[in-house]
């Protein structure tokens, strides 16, 4: 199976260019948009929030097809937390999803971990790993900075 061509080189000269990739092509129910941010590598991993760790970028795209088969996922990244090398990055993002349900709409807070490499074709997400949803967003637990800026 041929890999996608992402929609523009310059879109994807970053971590966060790739992240906006993703989460724009979730929005859209874009499967082959939503391929073309992720690595060519035969290890790269996805964990849906309860679901089994899927690896393969074969296995990836069947997954996302299946999610797809309901309609586009209505989510939001927001709280992202970065550590970023020269040729790494792991976000660590609180998404936001909405959905209709027979209830009206409803929303779910999902704590996400995605991770990049610097590749010879740019930026590339490796391994999407999401957390089971929950109703209320949960509280962010850290160390109080110690220099003020």
């Amino acid at each position: 199976m041929a890999r996608p061509k992402p929609p523009d080189a310059a879109l994807m000269a970053s971590p966060d260019d790739i992240e906006h990739q993703f989460y724009e092509a979730l929005q859209r129910g874009d499967i082959d948009r939503l391929m073309a941010v992720w690595s060519d590598d035969d290890d790269i991993a996805c964990v849906h929030p309860g679901g089994p760790r899927v690896i393969g970028p074969g296995a990836i795209r069947a997954a996302f097809e299946a999610l797809f088969s309901n309609g586009s996922v209505n989510v939001t990244p927001e709280k992202v937390r970065r550590l970023e090398t020269a040729s790494s990055a792991v976000h660590s993002v609180v998404e936001r999803i909405q959905a209709l349900t027979e209830n009206g709409p409803q929303v779910a807070w999902v704590i996400a971990t995605n991770v990049y490499v610097k590749t010879a074709q740019g930026w590339r997400l490796v391994m999407h790993h999401a957390s089971p949803g929950t109703a209320e967003e949960l509280p962010e637990i850290g160390d109080t900075p110690s220099v003020l800026h």
